[in-house]
């Protein structure tokens, strides 16, 4: 396929995204499904206009002054691409499978209008309901930040300590062009451009051995920041698929007792095969079985308790940007009670002296701070520690983290802006002895 034929194949699956109401995985799905004389490295170039489009989708159709498709994806083209009004104007000739030419009103639109009037919700391509959230956050940075959460992503690894070193991985992965982060210890990044399709790790044999995992360094570095030790017990209270039991059973170098559970058992499912890959053999996973408490057996004698809570994922919109628009008030309110059930939970299980680690893939304040504060008044016999101890588990770093992430009396908030992570706060609660 021509670029400009991809380009009318995107405009139709907006419209179909529009029209039908369906998540854009799904329409991209069904778009390649009815056209399979489309190649891999088309559906791919068509899923990255797909997925720029939702991450420009308000700023895109202020630009152009139209709400329509098209429009979208015009403003999208100058706005993300960075492509001119001439450039965009010879992708849509008219031609055979080309979108018809640009008219007077979209050429210029694209010459003369810009985001430098748009509200703060349009330039930064965000819900409007939720501008006094980031407001209350980010300030008058709340545009630069969205922003940031809207660009796409790189690839993050792991390296598995358990199996391998980063240098020799970093040799090892060479040709795929991977990088060491800037943060993490453990991390290798790939950068992806606008049209690069998936490097497919999970072909590599590093991958197959186990030696590496796909993981963004801001969730490596929330890992890192519980300080789990070996010979400790840990519990990964909201384990999902087990990415963070996988780093947690590393720095224990397979001593001590790691527990893994997590409300919905379906969610477990990946972890067992993923823990034998990963050659963590100190790792217990335990799934609910109806009304039972599969923690039960544990009162009051957890070292560490990660709770990596249930939340909205706004840290995550990078690399999820159909999220945004599809999220409503009414899911934040659910997860707020989801997040305060699971802390309390959490609190039966510290020992004296012992330590939860708050985590969310959020940076709503709702979510985080408050959410914090709302535990210490209601459990006394915690407290937080302070942000900069915390850091201090990140060793040669520690001053130049705190110095990039955002910080608060409840913990470590991490921004792609500001840390180039997905967006990850951190609050680690201490239990009295």
């Amino acid at each position: 396929m021509t670029p400009a034929a991809r380009l009318s194949a995107a405009i139709d699956v907006i419209a179909t995204i529009n029209s039908q109401r369906v998540p854009a995985a799904k329409a991209l799905k069904e778009w390649g499904t009815a056209h399979r004389f489309a190649g891999s490295g088309d559906r791919s170039a068509i899923a990255g206009l797909v997925w720029d489009v939702l991450r420009r989708r308000a700023s895109s159709a202020y630009l152009m002054d139209s709400d329509t498709p098209r429009a979208r994806v015009l403003g999208m083209l100058k706005l993300e691409r960075g492509l001119d009004a001439e450039a965009i104007a010879a992708l849509c000739d008219g031609g055979r499978f080309a979108p018809e030419p640009l008219s007077d009103a979209e050429h210029g639109a694209l010459t003369s209008r810009s985001l430098e009037n748009a509200p703060a919700h349009v330039a930064g391509d965000y819900p409007e309901w939720l501008d006094g959230a980031l407001a209350e956050v980010f300030g008058d940075d709340r545009v630069a930040e969205a922003t940031a959460m809207a660009s796409r992503a790189p690839l993050d690894l792991r390296v598995n300590t358990l199996k391998g070193k980063r240098d020799k991985l970093l040799a090892s992965l060479k040709h795929l062009g991977a990088a060491e982060t800037p943060w993490s210890p453990l991390g290798l990044r790939i950068a992806l451009g606008a049209d690069a399709r998936n490097p497919g790790i999970q072909a590599e044999q590093d991958f197959i051995k186990g030696a590496i995992e796909v993981q963004d360094e801001g969730s490596q570095l929330a890992t890192l920041l519980t300080a789990a030790k070996p010979g400790e017990q840990v519990i990964d209270l909201c384990a999902g698929a087990g990415g963070k039991t996988l780093a947690l059973g590393a720095m224990m170098q397979g001593k001590g007792r790691l527990i893994a559970t997590d409300g919905d058992k379906r969610q477990l499912a990946p972890i067992h095969e993923r823990l034998s890959r990963a050659g963590v053999h100190n790792a217990e996973v335990r799934a609910p079985k109806g009304d039972a408490d599969p923690l039960a057996d544990i009162k009051g004698s957890a070292d560490l308790v990660l709770v990596d809570a249930p939340c909205t994922g706004t840290g995550t919109w990078r690399r999820n940007p159909d999220a945004k628009w599809r999220m409503r008030p009414g899911a934040l309110e659910i997860r707020l009670k989801d997040q305060a059930e699971v802390l309390a939970r959490a609190a039966r299980l510290a020992k004296p002296g012992g330590r939860i680690a708050y985590v969310t893939c959020s940076v709503l304040p709702a979510e985080n701070s408050a959410q914090v504060r709302a535990f210490v008044a209601a459990h006394p016999d915690f407290a937080v520690v302070p942000p900069a101890e915390v850091a201090a588990a990140l060793w040669d770093k520690a001053d130049a983290f705190l110095a990039a992430v955002r910080t608060s009396p409840e913990g470590l908030l991490m921004t792609p802006l500001k840390t180039g992570t997905d967006g990850f706060f951190v609050s680690v609660l201490k239990r009295k002895a």
